[in-house]
């Protein structure tokens, strides 16, 4: 059977989910190395394709395989399938253009826009405190993004590209969660992991004709382990929200800019700028803010219910 463990082993969550934001963000570094070499469109192929292996493993150990890809919502997943593939076009196209560390704070845009977007999409109430957290994380966004959209003339056009596409990535993620809400109504995890991964292959698969390269050997593995890195971060990220709820794994979310910050500097040389430094600390503020008040609106709820 195809059901989700409720043990409380917290610690366990948090090392599998710190596990996996640091293969995560490998990944996302494996994905800037080879984008020298190969376009973004058959990057993303390689990240959704090479993944498909590990996922299809992971759902038949457990239980029978049919189980895992059925489906009730499938314009649902077409959605998810093609708001994802452009999110991580756009985040793969910024990771060629930006230092990693940069592209990871703007990223963390997406928790705070999501907030947002449940409001005006899904009618979720969203009080003063939490509307002034989500300024907070997005002040936090324009400064470390502002001096790359200057319109002074010492602009690189290139890293100006990059903040548009980290930013638009950011605002994809946003809806990819947005329709996930609703997809897990009915949609089990395997399926709407199996399913995004189909959905991304064949849309990336799309940009063939405009300019595949013939990788060498050293690259296609490259390739290979960005698929396999996706593919094994997704699934233990999955798994570590069977030993701890959300609200304990979420801090550690932040996690991801130190793993960035220590590839970009031994690998790709990138010093974080003073500007990234202090809207990262704004926007880690304003997740960590609504966080908080979304426990203290979950202890409200409890302490309203009536005992049984």
């Amino acid at each position: 059977m195809l059901s989700r463990s409720t043990s409380a082993q917290p610690l366990t969550g948090i090392a599998l989910n710190l596990c996996a934001l640091m293969v995560l963000v490998s990944m996302a570094g494996v994905v800037k190395a080879v984008s020298e070499h190969v376009p973004t469109g058959q990057a993303v192929f390689s990240r959704a394709f090479f993944s498909l292996p590990f996922i299809l493993g992971w759902i038949a150990l457990q239980g029978p395989l049919m189980d895992g890809l059925r489906t009730e919502r499938p314009r649902l997943h077409l959605l998810r399938g093609i708001v994802g593939s452009i999110t991580l076009g756009m985040n793969f196209l910024a990771l060629s253009l930006l230092p990693l560390p940069e592209v990871t704070t703007i990223g963390f845009a997406a928790p705070v826009l999501t907030l947002v977007f449940a409001a005006v999409f899904l009618g979720e109430r969203v009080r003063l405190f939490r509307w002034t957290a989500v300024a907070l994380g997005l002040a936090g966004v324009m400064i470390v993004v502002w001096p790359r959209l200057s319109v002074s003339g010492d602009v690189d056009e290139l890293a100006r590209l990059g903040a548009l596409m980290a930013l638009g990535a950011a605002i994809c993620a946003a809806l990819v969660k947005i329709i996930v809400r609703r997809m897990v109504a009915t949609e089990t995890t395997p399926a709407i992991v199996f399913w995004f991964a189909v959905t991304a292959s064949l849309l990336s698969l799309m940009t063939l004709p405009f300019g595949w390269v013939i990788p060498s050997g050293k690259i296609m593995a490259l390739l290979v382990l960005t698929g396999a890195l996706g593919g094994v971060g997704q699934l233990m990220m999955t798994a570590s929200y069977r030993f701890a709820d959300a609200s304990a794994l979420a801090p550690f979310w932040y996690a991801q800019l130190f793993f960035a910050s220590f590839i970009g500097y031994f690998f790709f040389g990138e010093v974080p700028t003073g500007p990234m430094i202090a809207g990262a600390v704004l926007v880690i503020a304003s997740g960590l803010l609504i966080l908080w008040r979304e426990s203290q609106l979950g202890k409200e709820t409890q302490e309203r219910l009536p005992l049984s």
